[in-house]
Formats: C-alpha cells, sequence, structure tokens
C-alpha cells in the first residue's frame, strides 16, 4: 500500500503519518482477534481501504483516526470470526491457530522472499503463545473479541460497547465468560530456562530416536493435535497418550528423508521446526507443565508455514 500524498504536490501528507503508524497495533490486534496472519492482513487491508475510500473532509472530521481505525477492524474481525466458525467445522482434521517465529527468523512468503516491514511485525508476549491462542478459539466471537479488547489491549468496556455495538454491562459479562475459560485450562507455568531444556531434550531424543527418552520427556497424557489441512499424510485427530506420540512422530521421522529438526521460538515460547532439503514442512508448538511436555502442535499447513525462515541451518 502507498501512502498518500499531498494533492499537487508528489510528497507524504503529514497529517496521515498517524493513519500508517497505526498499522502495527491493527497487525497484532487483527492475529489475536483471528489466530490467522493471513486473515488479520486482509483485515487490516480492508480497514485502509475504508479509511481512503472516505473523502478528506470526512478524514477530517474524524477527531482520532486511530480509534476509528481500531473499531472499524475489529468489527472486521467479528465478522470473520462468524464467517470462520462455518469453515472451520468443515475444516479437514484439526485446526490450529498460525505459528509465528521470532521476527528475526521471519520472512513475507513473497516469491522474491523480501522481509517483511518491521512495524507489520506481531509483538510476541503471553497472548500469543499457542496454548492461549488455543483457548481463544473455543470462545464465541462476541466474547473473543470483548476478552481481547479489554483484557489484552486494555480497552474500556464502554469503548468496546462502542465498538462491538453492545452495552458495557453486556461486554462486562463476555469478557468474564472468556476469563472462566481461560482460567479453567491455566496450568502452573514452567519458567523459560527448564521449557528450553525440555524442548531440547525432546528434539535430540526425537533425532536419536531414543524411545524411553521421549516417552519420559511426554506426560502419560499427553496430547498431539497436527494441522495439515487435509494434505496428503496429514493426521485427521488428536494423538492421546504419550507411547502413541512417540510412535507417530518416529514414524514420521522415517517416512520423510533428509529431516532436520531445529530448535525456533515459536509464539514466543520454546519449540522446533521441521526441514526437508531446507524447506519448512512442520513447525511444533510446546506446552510444558512441570517437567513434562503436556501438549504438543504440529503444524503442516503449507499456507501456515509462509512466515518461516527457508533455509536456515
Amino acid at each position: 500500500m502507498t501512502r498518500p500524498t499531498e494533492p499537487g504536490h508528489g510528497r507524504p501528507d503529514p497529517s496521515l503519518t498517524a493513519v500508517m503508524n497505526e498499522r502495527r497495533q491493527l497487525i497484532n490486534l487483527a492475529y489475536r482477534l483471528l489466530g490467522s496472519l493471513a486473515d488479520a492482513e486482509d483485515a487490516v487491508q480492508e480497514t485502509y481501504a475504508r479509511w481512503y475510500a472516505m473523502s478528506h473532509q470526512q478524514q477530517e472530521a474524524i477527531r482520532s483516526p486511530g480509534a476509528w481505525l481500531t473499531t472499524v477492524a475489529s468489527r472486521i474481525c467479528l465478522n470473520l470470526l462468524s464467517s470462520a466458525r462455518v469453515r472451520r467445522e468443515t475444516y479437514v482434521g484439526e485446526w490450529i491457530p498460525e505459528p509465528l517465529p521470532e521476527p528475526t527468523e521471519w520472512i513475507s512468503g513473497r516469491s522474491d522472499a523480501t522481509t517483511i516491514d518491521p512495524a507489520d511485525r506481531i509483538t510476541l508476549d503471553e497472548s500469543i503463545t499457542m496454548a492461549f491462542l488455543v483457548v481463544l478459539e473455543s470462545m464465541t466471537p462476541a466474547e473473543r473479541v470483548a476478552f481481547i479488547l479489554h483484557d489484552v489491549f486494555r480497552y474500556s468496556f464502554a469503548e468496546v460497547g462502542d465498538i462491538v455495538g453492545r452495552t458495557p454491562a453486556a461486554c462486562r459479562q463476555l469478557a468474564s465468560s472468556a476469563r472462566r475459560r481461560v482460567r479453567a485450562t491455566q496450568t502452573p507455568a514452567t519458567s523459560t530456562a527448564p521449557r528450553v531444556d525440555i524442548v531440547r531434550d525432546f528434539k535430540q531424543a526425537w533425532e536419536a530416536k531414543d524411545i524411553n527418552a521421549l516417552i519420559g520427556l511426554l506426560d502419560p497424557n499427553a496430547t498431539a493435535i497436527a494441522d495439515g489441512g487435509g494434505i496428503v499424510g496429514a493426521v485427521l485427530h488428536p494423538i492421546e497418550g504419550a507411547e502413541q506420540i512417540v510412535r507417530s512422530l518416529i514414524h514420521l521421522e522415517g517416512r520423510l528423508r533428509n529431516l532436520t529438526i531445529l530448535e525456533r521460538t515459536v509464539n514466543g515460547q520454546p519449540g522446533l521446526i521441521a526441514q526437508q532439503d531446507g524447506v519448512t514442512v512442520s513447525v511444533y508448538a510446546f506446552d510444558v507443565v512441570g517437567d513434562r511436555i503436556k501438549r504438543i502442535w504440529a503444524v503442516r499447513h503449507p499456507d501456515k508455514l509462509r512466515p518461516w525462515t527457508v533455509g536456515r541451518l
């Protein structure tokens, strides 16, 4: 998207600098609301399209362009969430939110592999972990929007009500319901250093095909969920139990030739990627509870791997 210019001068319009500077905030908001970077980019693009469709006089009449953009983007996301629920009911296999790499490892996915503008990168924090995003998927669209706007982005319920078209009291109830969902799935946090060590040990055991070591790193009731979007060989249902998960991992490693497992940051947490001939074919996110891995999310859908570095060893 090109930056608008002043009529007849061909220079950037300084009055719209603030509008363009909102892009990162909007991308961060839309990704948390939608769980998909592609959908978030589309939502923000549509938001700006609506801004530029207005006349200069209409734009000047808007007291707070940033608030206007946030309102429009949130409403677009709310509509997308409603339609996404319908799409995901017919999705082939399990649907997992799109995983994000560390900003320094992320590319645009364009054919020329141009690095994404830093202003468009997602800020990684506790509201972006895979475990948190998965919980968000269990919420209704209204719950998710109210919760994210209030609890994550700190909008007042009066502001949230203006955005979603509900009363502040109704938004408070929606956020409270969403909060209960989060609390019901929360597990004792494991600090970063032990998580790194556990994921690293898992990687080494996987590479060594050390079945006993792998089983020892997994909670006996661990769950692995894979999102292949219906591609050939995709796992269509969750895998329950440590032994069954290990059996699947060993089978995958044996089926794919030249599979290289690398440590990476996945949604702000220690994770792994699998590369085949230098191309990322899988991304693994982990939920570590105590000294065991409780959940594994494996993403193989090609459309969800586009931000990931290709060929980095």
